[in-house]
């Protein structure tokens, strides 16, 4: 199965790597988009757990990778306020 990872920048200037080991997130996330704190969560929420279902439908079990990188990004978000943008880097 065709794994992504993808860069994002955070409002203060950092930046992350995300995991998804399906290609599905590139249904939701696109290169040099710019969205709030908000979207990019609410995106996320759909985006990691369908790419675990993905795994799922293919090996018979979710991917850990998928919950546990939507974990990271729920914690990442939590600090910045939600009208704050992202910006979507390389994928």
């Amino acid at each position: 199965m065709p794994e992504v990872i993808f860069t994002i920048q955070l409002p203060d200037g950092l930046t992350k790597k995300c995991y998804s080991p399906s290609t599905v997130v590139l249904d939701h996330f696109r290169r040099g988009e710019e969205m709030s704190v908000a979207e990019f969560a609410a995106r996320s929420r759909k985006a990691f757990p369908a790419a675990s279902e993905r795994v799922r439908a293919k090996f018979g079990f979710a991917c850990s990778s998928a919950a546990a990188q939507l974990a990271n990004i729920e914690e990442w978000t939590r600090t910045y306020a939600n009208d704050a943008k992202i910006r979507i880097l390389p994928i």
